[in-house]
């Protein structure tokens, strides 16, 4: 059954808009893991746009559960990755021009510093995964580097027009998620996923984790964050759950046939 990592960037986001020190990231992450959440997950910046350097240390100091540091491969942020120890770290690509984060890391074309940095990582103990899309040139890369973990990015399912297309990408997770495991990779999903199309995703088996946080935030606004967070958690429960059960009773009628 997969468990969900919040990610809180945008509460920062919140408090940048007036510059000032409300509402702080640290009581969102208390909020989260009072509603059940199994992990933190936020994204240090190297233009400091929403989470900073200050909240990435009161984070780690302050989280009981697990602390998912998202971070390019900028040599400034990897040393900070490196004083402050997070669980985990998520390596993903990074343009200052973006407003989210777009598409996935090149793998096989920084295959070289992510080697370096998978190494700098395991030194001090922490888990590395990389954020990546469904193909299997980039699962493999990421696998042959020593990455313990991928996440999928599920963006182009989310952003899909259609069910049909929504159905095509979701195949595509499958592919991807079973090509992990076949490398001895654990598997993570996030991007652009909400209260309305967690379903699809939450039916497929071995993904172990999600990372979701724009749709949390912003249901928050309207019902408090660990309402909002306590009702993704049993999204997730229902679909994983329902999914498990049909396999069981599929495995049931294979051996009795």
């Amino acid at each position: 059954m997969a468990v969900l990592n919040v990610n809180i960037d945008h509460v920062a986001t919140i408090r940048q808009a007036r510059r000032t020190d409300e509402p702080d990231p640290v009581w969102a992450a208390v909020e989260c893991e009072l509603a059940g959440a199994n992990g933190i997950t936020v994204h240090l910046r190297q233009d400091r746009r929403h989470i900073n350097d200050r909240d990435v240390r009161a984070l780690k100091e302050s989280v009981a559960c697990k602390l998912n540091l998202e971070m390019s491969m900028a040599e400034p942020i990897v040393k900070i990755a490196e004083a402050i120890v997070p669980d985990q770290v998520t390596l993903v690509p990074e343009n200052r021009a973006e407003l989210t984060t777009e598409g996935g890391l090149d793998c096989v074309q920084f295959r070289r510093r992510l080697q370096e940095v998978v190494r700098r990582m395991h030194k001090k103990g922490i888990v590395v995964s990389t954020f990546i899309t469904p193909e299997h040139e980039q699962i493999a890369a990421s696998a042959a580097t020593g990455c313990d973990a991928i996440e999928l990015h599920t963006g182009a399912y989310a952003n899909a027009r259609t069910e049909r297309a929504a159905q095509k990408q979701i195949g595509a997770l499958v592919a991807g998620r079973d090509f992990a495991r076949e490398k001895g990779l654990i598997v993570h999903a996030g991007h652009g996923l909400t209260y309305r199309n967690i379903a699809d995703v939450a039916r497929i088996e071995g993904l172990c984790e999600f990372n979701i946080g724009h749709s949390i935030v912003s249901r928050a606004v309207l019902v408090g964050l660990r309402e909002a967070t306590r009702r993704m958690i049993e999204l997730i429960d229902k679909y994983g759950r329902a999914a498990e059960i049909r396999n069981s009773k599929s495995e049931i009628r294979n051996k009795c046939q």
